[in-house]
């Protein structure tokens, strides 16, 4: 953009006189998406353990509302936020913003209400809205580096589309849920396959710290080349045992590149280690999934599931969360006792959920101390951090 652009925008940003909570779209989106979450898995487990029901099947509704409601929010809040810092356009704000949130919110409802055309409707208008807010401002804004992002989203919201469809047009079992899921992955791995060593590199620096971590190159691509076609072959085909040994050869790309950020040198610093601690996960979803489809008599693919979900896309997104906030607020890049601490709930929450059907108690009591811990993380933040989200960033 030209340099007048660039400060035409800037001016309008610093003209906003609206409330501090729709200046910057990852402040709704980050806070509704936390007490979304901490709401939403209570009501789970009150239809898992006592049979309560909520939009009509329990099961399909939390699938689809962790997905496509909670991930979604958090997606919306990133690039609400980070496709302006990378086209130098004036962010969504006030009225407009407030309309988005709006729409959010009345897929939740909806979702909660039942199923039929209109509840699919009302739910789809929301990632349709997102995508096409991706796509107008980075085509406008000659981004091109980060078309992929566009494309991805626009996949995240036919995921959810097929979901709706799927069972009115005799789809595949379950082929919303996996591109939804396919696409998270790929998201993940493309975003945290920049964030993560570029932060590192900066902490590192910081502190003096050597040999530095690989920078994204040919193999990141090489990688996220390999996760794609793989993600396509899981979609099409999740029995097949060829896409259990490719998913298992992803994992081990995937626990290659993360060794090459070098993440054992960043523990003195969570900001940064929670980031690595996180891709972590990705990487054993990809091996777990894979050793579902091989091996499903020892790792069930309920559980391989939740080690993408739970774990992965629970911590990466918290990781993200607590960051961008920090950072977009003017506080201190630094974790405090409160930031671990919801870190940690998170983690407890995911592993406790993933190791439940080892365990040799109750069941139903595990999924419970899990949901707990988990939701628990979620309500910290809402609590540490909504007051940020709130308020105006400090000089």
């Amino acid at each position: 953009m030209s340099g007048a652009a660039e400060i035409t925008a800037g001016e309008k940003r610093r003209a906003y006189t609206g409330p501090a909570f729709l200046s910057h779209g990852f402040r709704p989106f980050f806070f509704l998406g936390a007490c979304f979450a901490a709401l939403a898995i209570p009501l789970w487990l009150a239809a898992f353990t006592h049979g309560y029901g909520v939009g009509g099947d329990p099961m399909r509704w939390h699938v689809h509302e962790m997905l496509f409601g909670y991930l979604a929010a958090i997606i919306a809040g990133f690039l609400m936020t980070a496709i302006p810092n990378w086209t130098g356009r004036l962010p969504v704000m006030g009225l407009p913003l407030f309309l988005f949130v709006f729409t959010w919110i009345a897929g939740r409802i909806a979702m909660a209400s039942g199923d039929g055309i209109l509840v699919a409707t009302a739910d789809s208008a929301f990632l349709l809205l997102l995508a096409g807010f991706a796509w107008r401002e980075v085509l406008n804004g000659r981004n091109w580096r980060n078309l992929p992002i566009c494309f991805f989203v626009s996949l995240f919201a036919l995921g959810n589309i097929l979901f709706h469809l799927e069972s009115h047009l005799a789809l595949p079992f379950g082929i919303g849920q996996r591109t939804g899921l396919a696409i998270a992955a790929m998201l993940m791995s493309l975003i945290g396959g920049r964030i993560i060593p570029s932060f590192t590199i900066n902490w590192m620096k910081k502190q003096d710290r050597h040999p530095l971590p690989s920078p994204f190159g040919s193999f990141d691509k090489v990688v996220l080349l390999a996760t794609g076609f793989v993600m396509i072959g899981w979609v099409a085909a999740p029995d097949r045992s060829g896409t259990g040994y490719a998913l298992l050869a992803v994992g081990i790309l995937h626990l290659v590149r993360l060794a090459r950020w070098r993440g054992w040198s960043t523990f003195a610093e969570p900001l940064v280690a929670i980031l690595h601690i996180a891709y972590a996960w990705l990487m054993a979803a990809f091996l777990a999934i894979g050793a579902s489809i091989l091996r499903p008599d020892i790792v069930s693919p309920t559980l391989a599931l939740h080690v993408l979900t739970a774990g992965a896309i629970g911590q990466l997104t918290m990781a993200v969360m607590t960051r961008a906030t920090l950072g977009h607020c003017g506080r201190p890049l630094e974790a405090g006792t409160g930031t671990v601490t919801i870190y940690a709930l998170i983690f407890l929450g995911a592993a406790t959920r993933i190791a439940g059907p080892f365990a040799m108690s109750d069941y139903a009591l595990v999924m419970t101390i899990s949901g707990t811990l988990w939701i628990s993380g979620f309500l910290l933040f809402a609590i540490l951090y909504g007051p940020m989200l709130f308020t105006p960033r400090r000089s």
